[in-house]
C-alpha cells in the first residue's frame, strides 16, 4: 500500500512538471512572439484632411499585414477637417477590432489640437511630452448659420464623452475642450486623468507602453498623401484653377503651348481638390464667372476684364470655405490673405501687360499687315480673270476680282481680303486717285 502511494505521487509531480514545463514553452513563444512582432510608428506631423486619412488606412493595412504588437500615433497637428477626422477615428475602431492595440504619443512642443485631440482620445492611451497641448476642441462651420454650428457643436460634444469615457478618460475635461474650447498642458491633462502619462521622448514612451525591445516600423505621409493634402486646401485649389486660366489666356497671345499644358494641369489639380473637400457650389460658380471674363480679355484687348476676373476669383476662393465643417484652424489666415493678395497683383499685372504691351502689338499688326492694304490702289502686273497679280506698294500680291477680267496697267483698289489673296476691283478712270508705285530710288 505505501509503494502504491509512492507511484502515484511520483506520477502526479511528473503530470505537475510536465505541465508546468509547457506553460513555461507556451509563455517564452508568446514573449519571443511579441518581441519579433513589430510596432508601428505612424508619424503623423501634419493637417487633418483626405491625405491623413489615405495614411492611417495605410498604417492599418501595413499592422495588419505585418501581424504588429501596437501601432503608435506620433502625432503633432493643428486639426482639419471633421469628415477625415471621423475617418481615422473609425481606422482606430477597425485596428482595435483586428487585436492590434493603437496609442497616441504627442512628442515635447508638440499639438494634439482641434480634430488631432479626438483622435488622440479614440486611443487606447495616451502619453504627452513637456510643452504639449492638448485641444481645443471646437468644431467650426465656417459661415455656417448659429443652427449650423450648434447641431455640429452638439454632436462633437457626445463624441469626445463617449470616446473618453470608452478609455476610463475624465469626461467632465473632456467635455470642456469641446464646449469652452480649453486645451491642456501635458501636465495639466495628466492631472485630471485625461492621459496615461509623461514620457519625453519615443523610447520612453515605448517604455511606458511596455513596447520596449520589439522591432520599430516608422511610416510617414508619402508623396500622393501629401498630394491630396495639400490638394484639401481650397485656397490651394482656387488658386490652381485661377492662374491656370491666366495662363492659357495669356499663351494664346504668345503661343508656346507650355503656359497652356501648364495651366490644364493646374485647373485639374484645383477641381479634383474641390472635389474632394465638397466645397461650396457658389464659390466654383464665381470661379467660372472669373474664367469667362478673363477668356474675354481675347476678345477686348484693354486689360480691365482680365483684371476683374482675377479680383472676382479672389473672391470665390473666399466663399470656397463657407460651410465647411472644419475641427481647426480656418483655411483662411495670414499666410493665404498674404497669397491671395499676391494674386490680385499677379491679375493686374498681368492686365496691365494686355493692355500697354499687347494691345498696342495687336493694333500695330493690323496697321502693318495684310489688312492695312484694304482701301489702297495699286496696279495689275498679271492679268486678273479671276486671278491674277498686283502691285501695291512695291510688292506684289496674289488678287482676285469682283469686276470682271482686269488686264496688265489697269488700277484696282482692295476692297478685301481672303487669306493672303486680295479681293480688287477696277478704278473707274473718272476717279481721282493716287495710285502707289514703287520706290525707285
Amino acid at each position: 500500500m505505501h509503494k502504491k502511494r509512492k507511484v502515484t505521487g511520483f506520477y502526479v509531480f511528473q503530470t505537475v512538471f510536465v505541465t508546468l514545463a509547457l506553460l513555461g514553452i507556451l509563455l517564452s513563444l508568446q514573449v519571443s512572439a511579441q518581441q519579433t512582432a513589430p510596432v508601428i510608428i505612424a508619424q503623423f506631423s501634419a493637417p487633418v484632411d483626405a491625405g491623413a486619412s489615405n495614411f492611417f488606412g495605410r498604417v492599418l493595412a501595413l499592422a495588419q499585414s505585418e501581424g504588429a504588437r501596437a501601432i503608435v500615433i506620433q502625432m503633432n497637428t493643428p486639426g482639419g477637417y471633421l469628415s477625415d477626422m471621423l475617418n481615422i477615428i473609425h481606422t482606430i475602431q477597425l485596428a482595435n477590432n483586428s487585436g492590434i492595440p493603437v496609442y497616441t504619443y504627442v512628442p515635447p512642443n508638440s499639438l494634439a489640437a482641434s480634430a488631432g485631440s479626438y483622435i488622440a482620445m479614440a486611443t487606447n492611451k495616451i502619453l504627452m511630452g513637456d510643452g504639449s497641448e492638448i485641444g481645443p476642441s471646437t468644431p467650426i462651420v465656417v459661415g455656417g448659420t448659429p443652427l449650423e454650428q450648434n447641431h455640429t457643436e452638439s454632436a462633437m460634444l457626445k463624441l469626445m464623452v463617449a470616446l473618453a469615457a470608452k478609455w476610463n478618460r475624465n469626461t467632465t475635461a473632456a467635455y470642456q475642450m469641446v464646449y469652452a474650447d480649453v486645451a491642456y498642458t501635458a501636465q495639466q491633462a495628466y492631472e485630471y486623468h485625461l492621459i496615461n502619462g509623461i514620457a519625453n521622448s519615443l523610447p520612453e514612451a515605448l517604455s511606458e507602453l511596455n513596447l520596449s525591445g520589439s522591432p520599430i516600423v516608422t511610416v510617414s505621409e508619402n508623396f500622393y498623401e501629401q498630394f491630396l493634402s495639400a490638394l484639401s486646401n481650397s485656397v490651394i485649389d482656387g488658386i490652381l484653377i485661377l492662374l491656370g486660366e491666366l495662363a492659357i489666356v495669356l499663351d494664346l497671345y504668345h503661343p508656346t503651348i507650355l503656359l497652356t499644358i501648364a495651366g490644364v494641369i493646374a485647373i485639374v489639380a484645383g477641381l479634383v481638390g474641390l472635389e474632394v473637400i465638397q466645397a461650396i457650389d457658389l464659390g466654383f460658380l464665381l470661379l467660372i464667372v472669373a474664367a469667362v471674363l478673363i477668356v474675354l480679355e481675347l476678345k477686348l484687348g484693354h486689360g480691365l476684364a482680365m483684371m476683374g476676373g482675377v479680383a472676382l476669383g479672389v473672391l470665390g476662393i473666399l466663399l470656397l470655405t463657407q460651410g465647411l465643417n472644419i475641427v481647426g484652424p480656418s483655411p483662411i489666415n495670414f499666410t493665404s490673405e498674404v497669397v491671395l493678395s499676391g494674386v490680385v497683383a499677379i491679375g493686374v499685372v498681368a492686365g496691365l501687360y494686355v493692355r500697354w504691351i499687347v494691345g498696342p502689338l495687336r493694333a500695330k499688326r493690323k496697321l502693318t499687315g495684310p489688312e492695312s492694304l484694304i482701301g489702297k490702289m495699286g496696279q495689275v502686273v498679271s492679268p486678273v480673270s479671276p486671278v491674277g497679280e498686283v502691285r501695291i506698294e512695291g510688292v506684289v500680291w496674289r488678287a482676285k476680282s469682283m469686276s470682271g477680267d482686269i488686264p496688265v496697267g489697269e488700277k484696282v483698289v482692295v476692297k478685301g481680303i481672303e487669306g493672303l489673296t486680295l479681293i480688287v476691283e477696277r478704278v473707274q478712270t473718272s476717279e481721282k486717285a493716287v495710285v502707289s508705285q514703287p520706290n525707285n530710288s
